[in-house]
C-alpha cells in the first residue's frame, strides 16, 4: 500500500511545493516593483530643476524641470488613446528654450476634430518631467507623414523629423496653455504592476494541485490489491 501511495503523494508535494514557491516569488517581486513606484512617484513629484545641460534615462528619467522658452509650430501628432484626456493626438512640439537649445515638448492632448487648428506661439514657463517613452513596439506602424499622424512617441525619430535635441519634457503645468489642448502629464497609472495578479493566480493553482492530489491519493486507497490467482 506505502508503495502505491509513493507516486500521487510525491506528485502532490512536489507541484504543490513548486506552486507555492512561485507564489511567493511573485509576492517578492511585488515587493520591488512598489519600492520602483513609489521612488519614481517622488521623482515625478520632486520640486522641478533647470533642464539638465546632457540629460540620459539613466540618471534622469522623469525628473521634474522647471524652462521657459517658446513652442517653434513645428509639431508631431502621435495618436493616443486610453489616456486621462481621452483619445486623441499627443502634440509633440519643437521648444526653443530661452538659453536657446532646442528640445521636445509634449504639450498635451489634442482632440481628433482639432488636428487642423493652428498651435499657438508664445512664450512661456513649463513645468514637467523628463520621459523616454517606451510607447514604441515591433508591431508599431511607421508614420504617416502626409498627415502627420504618429503611433508612438519614437523619440530619436521625432527629434530628428523636427530637428531638435532627442529630450522630451512632457508637460504637467504652464503659464499659458495652448487652448487647443489637455495636458496629460506624467504619472505610474501607465506602468504595469501584475505582480499580485500572478502570485493569486499561482496560489490558486497550488490549492487546485493540492485537491487534485487528495483526490488521486482517496482513489488509491479505495482500491483494492488484486488477489493472486488459484492454481488448478
Amino acid at each position: 500500500m506505502i508503495r502505491r501511495l509513493l507516486f500521487p503523494l510525491a506528485l502532490g508535494l512536489s507541484g504543490v511545493g513548486v506552486l507555492l514557491w512561485l507564489g511567493v516569488w511573485q509576492l517578492q517581486r511585488l515587493d520591488w516593483k512598489v519600492g520602483i513606484l513609489t521612488e519614481i512617484s517622488d521623482r515625478i513629484a520632486a520640486p522641478p530643476v533647470s533642464l539638465p545641460a546632457t540629460p540620459t534615462e539613466a540618471v534622469d528619467e522623469y525628473r521634474a524641470v522647471r524652462l521657459s522658452g517658446t513652442p517653434t509650430g513645428a509639431e508631431v501628432h502621435v495618436l493616443a488613446s486610453g489616456t486621462a484626456a481621452g483619445t486623441g493626438y499627443r502634440v509633440v512640439s519643437a521648444f526653443v528654450t530661452d538659453e536657446g537649445r532646442t528640445i521636445l515638448v509634449d504639450l498635451g492632448l489634442l482632440k481628433l476634430e482639432a488636428k487642423d487648428v493652428p498651435p499657438v506661439t508664445a512664450n512661456i514657463v513649463v513645468e514637467g518631467n523628463l520621459l523616454w517613452p517606451d510607447d514604441k513596439s515591433p508591431s508599431t506602424p511607421a508614420p504617416d507623414l502626409e498627415r502627420n499622424i504618429w503611433f508612438a512617441r519614437d523619440l530619436p525619430a521625432i527629434a530628428a523629423h523636427l530637428g531638435t535635441d532627442p529630450v522630451l519634457v512632457v508637460l504637467r503645468a504652464a503659464s499659458q496653455y495652448d487652448p487647443r489642448l489637455t495636458p496629460v502629464p506624467v504619472d505610474i497609472q501607465g506602468i504595469k504592476n501584475d505582480h499580485q495578479g500572478y502570485a493569486v493566480t499561482w496560489f490558486l493553482l497550488a490549492a487546485v494541485w493540492a485537491i487534485m492530489s487528495a483526490v488521486l491519493i482517496a482513489r488509491t486507497l479505495r482500491q483494492n490489491p488484486r488477489t493472486p490467482r488459484q492454481k488448478d
